[in-house]
């Protein structure tokens, strides 16, 4: 009887073990939540809202979409005549241009890459270096710039004033206001709100279709989202996956004295010395190379790098540190980014005003 019981007991504590590994299974690593499931209404969050925001005196028309359109891919606007807002930003590469930094007035070797307009709609504050507020802001700028464009304003305007076809839009999108900075600015600006990436594969899975992403990308979520594991999320937050924040990432070109001093040089403090932007992860995969300085040319390198903590420690983010995480777990990280790629319709070049 009593080695019956014994056996018995055995046989109990067993099968609970069995049940503890199994239920463990379901639970993440360092958040004591359940697996994660398609259509979780506790991930609805990751869901951008279906009309980004957008000034009360700048609200997007057709008209005012259409002249944006013209003028982004106008590349008249520049000094000479040969370089437009799409030479840097292009749908062709994203909505940036491919290049580790981008090339500038002549030809000019720029220290930065350029950006992607994907979702910067989204943006609470702009540009790599946060100098700019919004669109708005940030749509005359590249003009402003002498390495940039290099825009001859004077030159500019009289040619926009001697279109019919320019004089015909602006008027339709901004009746009575004239062809000024502002409108120019305002009609870019309205015309980024288009440039959208919202209906990736691991959006459709947010909203619960269980064959959008891979088990792979699943696992990949996971590991992006455990500040144990990944610890991606605490940088790249919902729904946008940017903080709108400014970090130093340890890359190789943050050291020296000449080393570009990011944020730093518009607010002078310690921790944002080398700090750059945190950039959105929506269509990631057709964006490379990655990080401000272009070093990183493909999504494993960008893992690697995290997961190394960094190479330069000094004025190192707090976030950032020497990740535990095996091939599998790297490879599932970048499985899972490729799931944040939208497929887009083909742009369709506007026909720009001749006369």
């Amino acid at each position: 009887m009593k080695q019956g019981g014994n056996k018995l007991a055995r046989g109990i504590l067993l099968a609970s073990l069995v049940t503890l590994a199994a239920c463990a299974t379901t639970v993440q690593s360092g958040e004591g939540k359940t697996a994660l499931k398609a259509g979780d209404p506790n991930l609805k969050h990751w869901l951008l809202p279906d009309t980004p925001p957008y000034p009360e005196d700048n609200k997007p028309t057709a008209e005012r979409v259409a002249l944006g359109k013209q003028l982004f891919f106008d590349p008249r606007l520049s000094r000479n005549g040969n370089m437009s807002c799409a030479s840097c930003h292009s749908p062709m590469f994203g909505w940036s241009d491919g290049l580790p930094t981008a090339r500038g007035h002549n030809g000019m070797l720029l220290g930065r890459a350029s950006p992607t307009v994907i979702n910067t709609a989204y943006n609470s504050i702009q540009m790599w270096d946060g100098r700019k507020k919004d669109l708005e802001d940030q749509a005359i700028g590249p003009m402003e710039a002498s390495v940039e464009m290099n825009t001859d304003f004077n030159q500019m305007f009289r040619f926009l004033n001697n279109s019919k076809g320019y004089k015909a839009a602006f008027e339709k999108a901004y009746p009575g206001e004239g062809i000024t900075k502002q409108s120019i600015a305002r009609a870019i600006a309205s015309y980024e709100r288009t440039i959208i990436s919202n209906d990736s594969p691991f959006d459709r899975w947010i909203k619960g279709d269980e064959k959008a992403m891979t088990e792979q990308q699943v696992r990949g979520f996971k590991i992006f989202k455990d500040p144990a594991k990944g610890n991606c999320a605490i940088c790249h937050s919902a729904p946008n996956f940017t903080d709108d924040g400014f970090h130093n990432l340890g890359l190789a070109s943050s050291a020296g004295e000449d080393a570009d001093p990011g944020r730093f040089a518009h607010k002078p403090i310690k921790i944002l010395k080398g700090a750059f932007k945190t950039p959105t992860l929506r269509d990631v995969s057709l964006t490379a190379p990655y990080f401000h300085d272009g070093s990183a040319k493909t999504l494993m390198d960008v893992v690697e790098h995290y997961a190394m903590g960094g190479i330069v420690k000094e004025h190192l983010s707090p976030n950032i540190r020497k990740l535990d995480l095996t091939r599998q777990d790297k490879e599932d990280l970048v499985a899972f980014m490729e799931a944040l790629t939208t497929e887009h319709e083909p742009v369709v070049l506007p026909v720009l005003p001749l006369d």
